[in-house]
Formats: structure tokens, C-alpha cells, sequence
């Protein structure tokens, strides 16, 4: 599959074949077991675990940015930073 067309390049690709992934996961898990009730976190917030995702994509994204914008290449830094988010928000917030 050449990805030409639109000038992408395969980190690209990946990145968006893993966030519908995540997305999918996410319904899947939600079909298998309900939410229920949204819990309220340290940020005093009112959460639901697709609250929780998106709070840690766009916090991902502004971490990713940041990375970019102070430190540079390579990036593999934001990506521990990232991960590290991800287990806070959905344990804590």
C-alpha cells in the first residue's frame, strides 16, 4: 500500500492505525463493561473513562510539542513523559 498520496510517512500511518485501535479498545471495553458512575479525581473533575482517554491524548499531544519545542529530536523522552501521564490520569483523575 503506497501511502504517497497524501505524503505520509509510515511512523505516520502507525501512529493513526494505533489511535483507532485505542479508540476501538476503548468501545469494546466500554460494551463489555459498562462504566457505571464517573468517578471524581484529584482535579476535582467528574470523570468517565472516555473523559480520562481524552485528557490523556490532548495532555499527550501538548507534552509531545513541548518535547519538540525545548529538547528536539529524538523524541523517545516525550514518550516515557507520555506514558507516564496515561497511568496517572486513569489512576488518579
Amino acid at each position: 500500500m503506497s501511502l504517497s498520496w497524501m505524503a505520509w510517512t509510515w511512523q505516520t500511518a502507525t501512529f493513526f492505525i494505533l489511535l483507532a485501535m485505542v479508540l476501538a479498545g476503548m468501545g469494546l471495553w466500554e460494551w463489555k463493561r459498562p462504566g457505571g458512575n464517573p468517578r471524581r479525581g484529584i482535579f476535582g473533575l467528574d470523570t468517565t473513562r472516555g473523559d480520562r482517554l481524552f485528557i490523556t491524548l490532548l495532555g499527550s499531544g501538548f507534552i509531545a510539542l513541548g518535547w519538540l519545542s525545548f529538547i528536539g529530536s529524538p523524541p523517545y523522552g516525550a514518550l516515557v513523559i507520555c506514558a507516564l501521564w496515561a497511568i496517572f490520569v486513569f489512576r488518579r483523575v
